[in-house]
């Protein structure tokens, strides 16, 4: 052990022959104690950066990989304050077997410079015992040796895991899932962090991380790995918010008759949590949350509610009526603050609705094989969230009517729906990186006419089955004022009839307003598959010539038949 006051520069000159071999290697490690601290910061050559851990909590640890194996002679641990007084050195070929090189139970910080023989593609410093109260801490993290000779093995990485989605949340805690990812021997397992830290490694496609704090966000990726170790790169990043302290309590409920009890008497900040199972019924919600207390339901994606209906004679306007079951999958009525998270719905008329139901948040959801539309967003439901979820199989019965998502109302239906000022404003709803499609006979997304300033982002769209009926055959048909739609990718192929990827319409109503102006496009990929005209087409520019719809030149089309849009691009 060298005195701190000798600079790494020195101490390095003085090595044997061995190069330095980890400088700018990927690195992980077990927590970090907050952004700007991450492993990677450790083997940047920069003595003025660092990583640490979270702090008080053993054991931490960090490591390396070097890319293939590596016969190591050195290894140089530059601590910060924050140093280990007990922790061991270890190698891998694989990242999951570990054979220990060095381990002292004295260390006492500054500049730990090691003579070790080990070989392995990984290099980990694990650690048992902090030696201050914090965490620990290296400004350079560095392995030296030289690469094995003779054939190198499997250094194929596997595939980037696909769709990763929250199936659920509750106030301390995500569950995650994700499609598998391949690889040219085998995926073994894969690897679950939460911002830069792991979290868990596992070797199916779900994990719940846990002991989360309350109303708070979370951002994580997923990365596949295989026997040898090769790791793919992240998936792409899904955030999410646990729930609300509330004090309330959790419900569990296993049957149809406990579902529909549970509905009838939430309470603000109470969770209803679904064992796995098929509920049959007519589900309905009357009671609303509050914005610091909000209802749950939460599920895993295998609870299933049903609705055989509708039976019994409707009331003239739809509004829960004693004797008549709307069909409706699960439906949110005055039921403001509620979220609905990571159960499915499917083989009902309508999948998911909700009715002058504000502030409600869909994440996670599965809904499917509906006679209509999935997902509705009605009578002034505003500010509204549906993320992370699929729908497909929609408009079984009613084709023209098997939307996706649909926004609002028409308004030859505001006088049952109209309720904020003879208008139905189902304003700023935001669609967020759900997948949508296939077999979805209308849009996807159905913006309605006096809706504003909703969201349409990340989302993905496969227009395989879109039927063209009821002048359903786009993606999305924007009627709304003020939406942003960015970053989505939609596709399509046969069978369907398709005309445009994303199309406006003016309709004329009263009250007035702009309908079909001020949205934006920007960055989404559109393949019209030799089949669609346009990937954005605008109706009228005459008719929105006060608050014009803007088409960015960062949105990208292929295969479509007349280009990217009828109107100029906007840089």
């Amino acid at each position: 052990m060298l005195a701190a006051s000798l600079p790494t520069a020195a101490i390095a000159s003085s090595s044997a022959a061995d190069p330095l071999v980890s400088q700018g290697k990927p690195a992980t490690s077990s927590s970090i104690e907050a952004a700007g601290f991450e492993a990677g910061l450790a083997v940047d050559g920069d003595t003025g950066s660092r990583w640490a851990s979270l702090e008080g909590v053993d054991p931490q640890w960090i490591q390396i990989d070097l890319g293939s194996s590596h016969t190591i002679s050195r290894v140089l641990l530059n601590w910060e304050v924050a140093f280990g007084s007990a922790y061991r050195v270890e190698v891998s070929p694989n990242g999951s077997s570990w054979t220990s090189v060095y381990s002292t139970t004295s260390g006492d910080g500054t500049i730990d410079d090691l003579t070790v023989s080990g070989t392995g593609r990984y290099v980990r410093v694990y650690g048992t015992t902090r030696g201050t109260p914090y965490g620990y801490s290296l400004y350079e993290f560095e392995v030296y040796g030289t690469p094995d000779g003779g054939n190198p093995g499997d250094t194929t990485a596997p595939s980037v895991p696909g769709s990763l989605r929250s199936t659920g949340t509750t106030s301390s805690s995500v569950s995650l899932a994700w499609n598998a990812a391949t690889d040219n021997v085998g995926v073994t397992g894969y690897e679950v962090y939460r911002g830069s830290t792991l979290v868990a490694t596992v070797t199916g496609t779900s994990h719940t991380d846990t002991g989360l704090s309350v109303s708070t966000s979370y951002t994580y990726t997923v990365r596949a790995r295989d026997a040898a170790g090769n790791r793919s790169a992240a998936s792409s990043a899904v955030t999410v918010q646990t729930g609300g302290s509330s004090g309330g309590s959790t419900v569990d409920v296993a049957t149809a008759a406990q579902l529909s009890a549970a509905l009838s008497a939430a309470q603000p900040g109470q969770t209803i949590r679904l064992a796995a199972g098929e509920y049959r019924g007519a589900f309905l919600a009357q009671r609303a949350g509050t914005a610091s207390a909000p209802i749950t339901l939460t599920g895993p994606t295998n609870a299933v509610l049903v609705n055989d209906g509708p039976s019994g004679t409707a009331p003239s306007c739809p509004a829960p009526t004693s004797g008549w079951d709307s069909g409706y999958g699960l439906w949110l009525f005055g039921a403001n603050y509620w979220r609905l998270n990571g159960f499915t719905v499917k083989d009902s008329k309508k999948g998911i609705v909700l009715d002058n139901s504000r502030n409600v948040t869909i994440d996670g959801v599965y809904v499917h094989h509906t006679d209509e539309e999935a997902v509705h967003f009605r009578r002034s439901s505003a500010d509204g969230v549906i993320q992370n979820s699929r729908i497909d199989n929609a408009g079984l019965v009613q084709p023209g009517y098997g939307e996706g998502v649909y926004i609002g109302s028409a308004n030859s239906n505001w006088s049952c729906h109209g309720n904020s000022g003879g208008v139905d404003r189902s304003d700023r709803v935001r669609v967020l990186n759900n997948v949508i499609g296939p077999n979805v006979a209308a849009e996807h997304i159905d913006i309605k006419e006096g809706t504003f300033d909703g969201v349409i982002r990340g989302n993905t769209f496969n227009g395989r089955g879109i039927t063209g009926q009821n002048s359903g055959d786009s993606w999305v048909d924007a009627k709304g004022i003020g939406y942003l739609i960015e970053n989505n990718t939609g596709n399509f192929s046969s069978p369907g009839t398709f005309a445009n990827g994303y199309e406006t319409h003016n309709p004329s109503t009263s009250p007035s307003f702009a309908n079909g102006c001020g949205n934006i496009w920007r960055s989404n990929r559109s393949d019209l598959g030799g089949v669609g005209a346009y990937a954005i087409r605008i109706t009228s520019t005459s008719k929105c010539s006060g608050n014009p719809n803007v088409v960015y030149s960062s949105n990208t089309v292929t295969n479509a038949r007349s280009g990217l849009t009828n109107i100029p691009v906007t840089p």
